[in-house]
C-alpha cells in the first residue's frame, strides 16, 4: 500500500482566518474599507431628483427670469467691454440660484452617504503613486479578475434596468407626449420636466436596490481580501505582544534583579522569622519612617535557605515561629508593613531580639 505524504506547512499559509481587530484597523488606515460607490450614486441621484420634484416652481421661476431678463435687457445692448461684463455677472448670478441648490443637495447627500458607510476617514495611501500600477501585465490580469467580471455584469444590469424603467415611464405617458404639439412651449416643457423627474426617481430607487446588493458583495469581497493565515495571526501577536521567548527572558532578568535587591536588604533586617526549614521572612523596623515593622525579604525552600545563610553571615538574629512565618509569607508582600493583627506577635519577637542584642553588646 502506497502512502501519500502531505506537508502540513502548506496549509499554514492558507488565508482561512477572520481578520483580527488590528488588521482591520491597519487596513482602514490605508483607506481600505467596505464601501459601495453605487450606494453613493443612487442616493445622490434620488436626493437630486426629489429636490427637483419639490423645488420645481422655484427653479422654473428662476429659469424664466434668466431668459426674460436676458432678452429684455441685453439683446439690444451695444457690444462693449462693460456691457459684456455686466451681462456675464447677471447670468452668473441667476445660474448660481439655479444650479447652486442642486449642487448643494448633491454634496450634502454624498457626504451623508459616505459617512453612513465608512464614517470619518482620511488616508493618502490610495492616491500614492506606485509603479506597479503602470505594469501592463498586472493590469491585463486585473481585467480578468472576478471583481472585473462582477463590475461588468453590474454595469450591464444597471443600463438594462434604467432603460426598462425609462421605457415604462414613456409608455405610461405616451398620450401626454403625443399631445405636446398642441400645448404651449411652457406647458410642454413642464410636462417633459415632470416625465424626466419620474424617470429619475424610479430609476434611482431601482439603482438603490442594486446598490444594497452591491454593498453586500463589497462586504463579502472585503472580508475575503483581509483574511489572515494562522501564521499571519502568530506574527501579528508577536509584533504586538512581543516574542514569548524574549518576554520570558525579560521577566527572568527582572526577577533576578529583584532577587539581588532583596538579598542586599537582608543584612539590614532586625530579625528573620523561620519555619524553620521551608519559610524565611526578614523584618525591619525604622522608627519615624514606618508606623510598623515591614518585610524586606521573604522566600520558601531554596530562597529561604539563602536568606538564612545571608542572615547568619551578617549576624541577623533568626527566630523560629511556624504559624507566624506562614501567615506573613502568604499575606504580606515585600516592602509592606505588617497588619495590626500581627503587632503583638512581632512586638514580642522584636523585644526578644533587642534584649539579645543588648546582652551581646
Amino acid at each position: 500500500m502506497k502512502w501519500i505524504s502531505l506537508d502540513l506547512q502548506y496549509f499554514a499559509g492558507e488565508k482561512t482566518e477572520k481578520a483580527t481587530p488590528k488588521k482591520r484597523q491597519d487596513t482602514r488606515k490605508k483607506g481600505q474599507v467596505v464601501k459601495s460607490q453605487d450606494v453613493n450614486t443612487s442616493l445622490i441621484l434620488l436626493a437630486v431628483f426629489l429636490f427637483l420634484f419639490f423645488a420645481g416652481p422655484y427653479l422654473q421661476d428662476h429659469v424664466l427670469h434668466l431668459f426674460k431678463h436676458s432678452f429684455e435687457n441685453f439683446m439690444l445692448l451695444e457690444l462693449s467691454e462693460n456691457n459684456v461684463i455686466s451681462f456675464f455677472y447677471s447670468v452668473l448670478k441667476d445660474l448660481f440660484f439655479i444650479v447652486g441648490p442642486i449642487m448643494a443637495v448633491a454634496a450634502v447627500a454624498g457626504m451623508i452617504t459616505n459617512y453612513m458607510q465608512v464614517g470619518f476617514i482620511f488616508s493618502t495611501e490610495t492616491i500614492q503613486f506606485k509603479l506597479d500600477k503602470l505594469n501592463p501585465i498586472s493590469g491585463f490580469k486585473r481585467i480578468f479578475l472576478l471583481r472585473a467580471v462582477v463590475e461588468l455584469f453590474k454595469s450591464i444590469l444597471k443600463i438594462g434596468i434604467v432603460g426598462f424603467i425609462t421605457f415604462i415611464v414613456i409608455w405610461k405617458n405616451k398620450e401626454e407626449l403625443i399631445l405636446l404639439s398642441h400645448k404651449s412651449i411652457g406647458a410642454s416643457l413642464s410636462s417633459l420636466a415632470s416625465i424626466v423627474i419620474q424617470m429619475g426617481i424610479f430609476s434611482s430607487i431601482a439603482l438603490l436596490f442594486l446598490a444594497i446588493l452591491d454593498y453586500i458583495y463589497q462586504k463579502f469581497d472585503y472580508e475575503k481580501n483581509i483574511r489572515m493565515s494562522k501564521q499571519d495571526i502568530k506574527d501579528e501577536h508577536k509584533g504586538t505582544e512581543g516574542d514569548p521567548f524574549i518576554k520570558s527572558k525579560i521577566k527572568q532578568k527582572q526577577r533576578e534583579i529583584a532577587m539581588r535587591r532583596m538579598m542586599q536588604e537582608i543584612p539590614k533586617a532586625d530579625v528573620v522569622i523561620t519555619n524553620p526549614t521551608h519559610y524565611a521572612i526578614a523584618l525591619k523596623y525604622e522608627d519615624g519612617k514606618h508606623t510598623a515593622p515591614f518585610i524586606v525579604a521573604k522566600g520558601v525552600d531554596f530562597i529561604a535557605l539563602k536568606i538564612k545563610k545571608i542572615a547568619k553571615e551578617n549576624n541577623v538574629i533568626m527566630v523560629e515561629n511556624r504559624p507566624l512565618a506562614r501567615a506573613l509569607y502568604s499575606q504580606i508582600e515585600i516592602g509592606e508593613v505588617i497588619p495590626e493583627e500581627f503587632f503583638k506577635a512581632v512586638a514580642e519577637i522584636l523585644a526578644y531580639v533587642y534584649r539579645t542584642k543588648n546582652k551581646i553588646n
